[in-house]
């Protein structure tokens, strides 16, 4: 049986943190290395964590990116599976997942649908956050298609592609899928697998406003270092065009100068 490292960053959660450790807990697949990493909490995770058999792991508040590279760096599983601090796995998910991967020995990752619950209510997702396997480059330059908590991938995979980076405050599972999705196909699953919670002030979707200069400063990244297809070239050109100018728009708007120039600069070279 193939050992799985399950890694949940969290900071400041002591308040919901359980439900996602005993999420883990009940997994109907027990061959699993549990890994917390504390992102410099000043509340009462440590008392709570304590009560389960994991790795704890505290450090200074360095960002959720710095969080789960350190604990994939502890990891002594093949495979490494994430999840945030305020969501939950349905019982069968890794089971489900590495049945998937028995059946599709090549496969290296594989995601799962998920349950939106917003403020306590269940809602239905919009479509363009869909779900899929297969190719999922495309699908992925206009947002994040992939979700952390339903991620399970090979170690090996994770090293190869620099884990999350650490420089995005935000954005980071956006970089690292459009890394990952530029070279491999990926597997899914359309069952259910987790609750995803959302609404909540601490989530980096309410902290962060101009999350897309990440996604273009990512976008711009793989269109320097990766090797794509014609079909996949212009697809990310249209995007990153499109994305450079709102943001550019948006800055002048509202005197955000800092990046301007930046963005400009990234626009003006790719319509050359």
């Amino acid at each position: 049986m193939s050992k799985v490292s399950v890694i949940i960053p969290t900071f400041n959660r002591s308040h919901i943190i359980e439900r996602a450790i005993q999420s883990v807990v009940d997994q109907n697949y027990k061959n699993i290395e549990l890994i917390i990493v504390d992102d410099g909490s000043v509340d009462n995770t440590k008392e709570i964590v304590s009560k389960y058999d994991c790795i704890y792991i505290k450090t200074e508040n360095h960002g959720v990116s710095h969080a789960r590279n350190q604990g994939v760096d502890k990891a002594s599983g093949e495979w490494i599976a994430f999840l945030d601090s305020d969501d939950q796995w349905l019982p069968k998910k890794l089971e489900s997942q590495l049945s998937y991967l028995n059946e599709n020995p090549n496969c290296e990752f594989i995601h799962t649908n998920e349950i939106w619950i917003r403020n306590g209510v269940r809602v239905n997702p919009n479509k363009k956050y869909k779900k899929a396997g297969a190719d999922q480059f495309i699908p992925s330059l206009k947002l994040c298609a992939i979700s952390p908590s339903t991620v399970l991938m090979s170690k090996k995979l994770f090293f190869k592609h620099g884990g999350f980076r650490e420089d995005y405050p935000c954005c980071e599972d956006y970089d690292l899928w459009l890394k990952i999705t530029s070279e491999i196909e990926v597997g899914y699953l359309e069952e259910f697998h987790i609750n995803k919670f959302g609404g909540h002030e601490d989530q980096l979707s309410h902290k962060y406003k101009a999350m897309d200069y990440y996604r273009v400063k990512s976008l711009y990244w793989i269109l320097k270092n990766k090797s794509l297809s014609n079909i996949k070239k212009e697809a990310l050109l249209k995007v990153l065009n499109k994305k450079c100018e709102i943001l550019i728009k948006g800055f002048i708007k509202h005197n955000n100068l800092e990046h301007l120039d930046e963005v400009k600069s990234i626009q003006v070279e790719i319509n050359i």
